[in-house]
């Protein structure tokens, strides 16, 4: 089920290079040297102080040098599929190339490997960087029924955001594959997902206020002025409470930069925004990544933003 397309330039298989006059000890001596970087077995990469550092960008590698190389037809699946997708991958393992095998193939795995097997429909399949890989939808599907639910609702965020699949592609996959193992986590995740999550940061709030029973917030919210102009967008927003919410991941004030501006700027530019909207008797909470690993502190800040707000 692999597509037949060159390696990309910086692969080289062992078969390629002893067809090409290299022995064994060579390549050994190759890779002792730094010349070459051993992927996987028998599948070296070029120019090593050339990879990218980035995990997710060095496990796509591995994929790539992986698939081709197997003895019988496999689609690249679950969380490879996710990263050749250009999927977050978040708070899941990427120690194995993950594939799925149709019946009558046995489910196996290796150190290097996981084999997945499952039936899947030709309109379930796409080709990546030239290799056979599940779509976008079964991609979703197939993570959401086997990742933690915080790591699949991250993906599945991302996939309607991007264009990638609509929320009845999910649906329409969901139905296809009928009871299988891990189906109802899976539709758990769909209903779950929402296109106007803008970040992973945004993505892990929502499960985690959802988690802490708290009302369930509108998003990309917009505060208003008493004339009806615009004072603010916010990630979440209670109404009833006169509650706004922001995660403060660092990008996003990498992100409201201008050129030739300070950073201290825009933090001073966020301050007066949040006086502004204190001033219209809106409460602001505010958390960041490391908020996310304490729930009783963000559940506590939220609660006090909303007793503020009904007074």
């Amino acid at each position: 089920m692999t597509a037949s397309e060159p390696d990309p330039p910086f692969l080289l298989r062992r078969a390629d290079a002893l067809t090409t006059g290299y022995d064994d000890a060579e390549l050994a001596r190759m890779v002792r040297r730094g010349e070459l970087r051993r992927l996987q077995r028998g599948t070296y990469a070029h120019s090593p102080a050339e990879l990218p550092t980035d995990a997710v960008a060095r496990y796509r590698l591995t994929v790539l040098a992986t698939i081709p190389g197997l003895r019988s037809p496999a689609a690249v699946s679950h969380l490879s599929a996710a990263v050749l997708h250009g999927l977050p991958v978040w708070g899941v393992p990427l120690d194995r190339v993950h594939v799925t095998r149709r019946p009558p193939a046995n489910g196996s795995g290796s150190t290097r490997l996981h084999q997945h097997v499952g039936r899947v429909p030709a309109h379930h399949l796409t080709v990546v960087d030239g290799l056979v890989t599940t779509s976008v939808a079964r991609t979703v599907v197939d993570v959401a029924r086997s990742a933690p639910f915080e790591s699949a609702v991250v993906l599945a965020d991302r996939a309607l955001r991007a264009g990638g699949s609509t929320r009845q592609d999910l649906l329409d996959c969901l139905a296809t594959m009928g009871r299988v193992p891990g189906i109802r986590a899976a539709a758990r995740v769909v209903d779950f997902a929402d296109p106007l999550s803008e970040s992973v940061g945004e993505s892990r709030s929502r499960v985690l206020i959802h988690r802490l029973g708290l009302a369930a917030p509108d998003l990309q919210v917009r505060a208003r002025r008493r004339d009806g102009s615009v004072m603010a967008r916010c990630d979440f927003g209670w109404e009833e409470h006169r509650t706004l919410g922001e995660f403060d991941g660092r990008v996003k004030y990498g992100r409201l930069l201008q050129p030739g501006q300070e950073p201290g700027e825009v933090v001073f530019q966020e301050k007066r925004r949040e006086d502004e909207l204190r001033d219209h008797c809106w409460q602001v909470a505010r958390w960041t990544w490391d908020d996310l690993d304490r729930p009783r502190v963000l559940g506590d800040r939220l609660l006090r933003a909303f007793a503020r707000g009904r007074r």
